[in-house]
């Protein structure tokens, strides 16, 4: 993967518009449909038990994420996840909040048992939880952890046998076997609510048009870095701003951006 490779699965979802089934939280479902229309994808929020297998079944992705989990919802992401299996759609994690109560771990554990996802995508302490290992956790946000990330990745995506994402300073994205190391991105991405809970629908939106997981989580982490860093140098006011700014980043960003301020590099 480079950055023309990923410049290239950008102009594919651009050029498919490809249907992102979202069941997500209720804090961020509007700027995750606001992100996923301004990189050029079509969002779609369903979480009735009664439609989401056949609005799963029709989407380029099915993304997953338990942020304001409730019994009733986590039905509903089985249903429709298992529906996308059956149909073939891409399904992504994300496990909001792992490791902060035990409810959350064990739902987060469940799905994963219960549905095959493509991809995982969360901060060291979500991943490292959901396999069980021991990873500090604030509320939903990643402690001061000093593991190895690069060695999580790996060891989460041989035992969960799909392709897992760990967010921070630097993101990985590995299958197990072949990794990538993506420097780019923001710190004002932590200042905004939702930020990492879109990278995860715009995960989808890539695997939506990409049937290498691994290749597409790694074009959306560059294209989503680099749209953060265009963002942050309009934003001189700070987040408020800067939430404006990267949806129009978003929007903007192409194979010129991409291979000015792209910084991927294949792991050991």
């Amino acid at each position: 993967m480079n950055n023309q490779e990923a410049a290239n699965v950008l102009q594919m979802v651009r050029k498919a518009n490809p249907l992102v089934h979202n069941i997500t939280n209720v804090v961020v479902t509007n700027f995750t449909a606001n992100g996923l229309l301004a990189l050029g994808a079509s969002p779609v929020m369903a979480y009735a038990k009664e439609e989401v297998a056949d609005m799963a079944k029709i989407a380029g992705a099915l993304v997953l994420n338990i942020g304001t989990l409730n019994q009733t919802e986590v039905e509903a992401m089985v249903i429709a996840g298992k529906a996308a299996n059956e149909a073939g759609v891409p399904v992504i994690f994300d496990p909001v909040g792992a490791g902060a109560t035990p409810y959350r771990t064990e739902t987060a554990r469940n799905i994963v048992r219960d549905v095959a996802v493509s991809a995982i995508r969360g901060n060291a302490a979500e991943i490292a939880n959901v396999i069980g290992e021991t990873w500090e956790i604030k509320g939903v946000d990643a402690g001061e952890g000093s593991g190895d990330v690069v060695a999580l990745a790996k060891k989460a995506a041989k035992q969960l046998k799909t392709v897992v994402v760990i967010t921070g300073k630097d993101d990985v994205a590995t299958d197990g076997e072949t990794t990538y190391i993506i420097h780019n991105g923001h710190p004002l991405l932590t200042k905004v609510t939702g930020t990492g809970c879109l990278l995860t629908s715009v995960i989808g939106a890539f695997a939506a048009v990409e049937r290498n997981v691994l290749k597409a989580a790694a074009a959306a982490l560059v294209s989503y870095g680099v749209a953060a860093e265009i963002a942050a140098k309009e934003a001189e006011e700070g987040p408020g701003s800067f939430q404006i700014a990267f949806l129009n980043a978003l929007s903007r960003i192409g194979a010129e951006e991409i291979g000015q301020y792209g910084r991927i590099e294949q792991g050991k």
